[in-house]
């Protein structure tokens, strides 16, 4: 009977079975960011759950799809992985993104669940949504510069928006900006048009709170302008001090920095597990904020500075803090020690006297003397009690009438 496999040895078999994910995403190893996040929207919707239900060999292939994706999208992953390959590589911490329209109500109800109790739980756009998108089949509303719009958008679906910005507008820098004062969740998308026509996801920015509401938005400024990204967060969740330092890895260039002139595509997708999602969408060039965006670009700065030094501090932090876990080991270690010690000692002392360490039995001292002793030392008889005395009276308590007028 053949032997079977430990689970650490089908383990490594996996890792010797994955294929290289720049072959897996059909792109080369001098491929930009943007190429790699095309080549992955493209495959993931090709064997989307959605679209090969019956197909074992498209979900592996989604998932292989999707494991090679997040490893060349995280630069330190991606550097780790030219250097030294999956060995490098923490797969374990790999998490898949969820596409809520293909769950089902159970499986949406206890991701829901998690959600609520604190466990993140990363999202993607439907299947449904990016097909309808590349396929140019979905309804576009025209929205002019400076003018906020509120609307609601179903759970699992987008609502799809064109702005056109003249090459002096371009120049001086378009925002995109999303809010929800319910708090919805939602994403906001920036789509670009293909030649046949078509939508390709370009950019994704996921709702986040601030203060009251929800916020989402992209900022094309003709220069550097980064993004929080919190994906890094959800493994650190648990460990305060991790999510501490992990807060700026995240902290990333936006991969486009400027639009040129003509006509662009936004959408704002609802993520909520249940209800729709309530917003408010506006467009608006960035002349007006001249003071806005060197503040801008001062505080990502600082920003950028604050997370050298935070990843020095780190090192330093982790060396106190093993010595102060010493230390606290030591004291509480010594603080026992010093407590036996007074032990023993309190009960040495003990030890000196001459009085029998003897113990009176509870039936001993029920048993009390019919004798009490007087301040001079002599015994006298206790005095019956009223209960002894009737007791005594009873044989011989008979009632004689006696007239006392007579004598005897």
């Amino acid at each position: 009977m053949p032997a079977r496999r430990s689970r650490p040895e089908k383990h490594d078999e996996a890792k010797q079975l994955r294929r290289d994910p720049y072959e897996v995403l059909g792109v080369s190893r001098n491929s930009t960011d943007q190429e790699i996040k095309s080549a992955y929207r493209k495959m993931a919707l090709k064997y989307h759950p959605d679209k090969n239900a019956n197909d074992p060999e498209a979900a592996d292939m989604f998932k292989e799809v999707t494991f090679s994706y997040n490893i060349l999208s995280d630069s330190d992953k991606r550097r780790q992985y030219d250097s030294a390959g999956f060995e490098a590589v923490e797969s374990e911490s790999q998490e898949l993104e969820l596409d809520l329209s293909s769950l089902g109500t159970v499986n949406t109800m206890f991701a829901a669940l998690f959600s609520k109790l604190g466990v993140p739980i990363k999202t993607t756009v439907s299947a449904t949504v990016l097909e309808e998108a590349l396929n140019g089949v979905v309804s576009i509303c025209q929205l002019p510069l400076g003018q906020p719009l509120s609307r609601k958008v179903e759970k699992q679906c987008a609502h799809f928006y064109s702005v056109t910005i003249t090459e002096e507008e371009a120049m001086a820098g378009f925002v995109c900006r999303v809010q929800s004062s319910d708090k919805s969740k939602f994403k906001l998308l920036y789509f670009e048009q293909e030649g046949n026509g078509g939508l390709n996801l370009s950019l994704q920015e996921d709702s986040a709170k601030t203060g009251k509401v929800t916020s989402a938005g992209m900022y094309f400024l003709r220069f550097p302008v980064y993004r929080l990204d919190r994906t890094n967060l959800i493994a650190a969740v648990k460990d305060a001090d991790a999510a501490f330092f992990k807060k700026l890895e995240g902290f990333q260039p936006c991969e486009i920095t400027e639009l040129k002139p003509g006509s662009h595509i936004f959408a704002v997708y609802g993520d909520n597990f249940f209800k729709s999602a309530s917003y408010s969408i506006e467009f608006l060039c960035a002349a007006p904020f001249v003071e806005e965006k060197e503040n801008l670009r001062d505080v990502e700065a600082q920003i950028l500075t604050k997370r050298v030094e935070i990843s020095k501090f780190e090192t330093e932090y982790r060396e106190v803090l093993a010595q102060f876990t010493e230390m606290t080991s030591r004291y509480t270690k010594e603080m026992q020690e010093i407590n036996e010690l007074l032990k023993r000692r309190n009960e040495i002392h003990a030890t000196y006297t001459t009085a029998p360490s003897t113990k009176r039995s509870t039936s001993k001292s029920r048993n009390k003397s019919p004798f009490r002793e007087s301040k001079d030392g002599q015994l006298r008889d206790k005095k019956p009690s009223m209960r002894d005395r009737a007791k005594k009276k009873k044989w011989f308590n008979i009632r004689l009438k006696v007239d006392k007028r007579k004598p005897c």
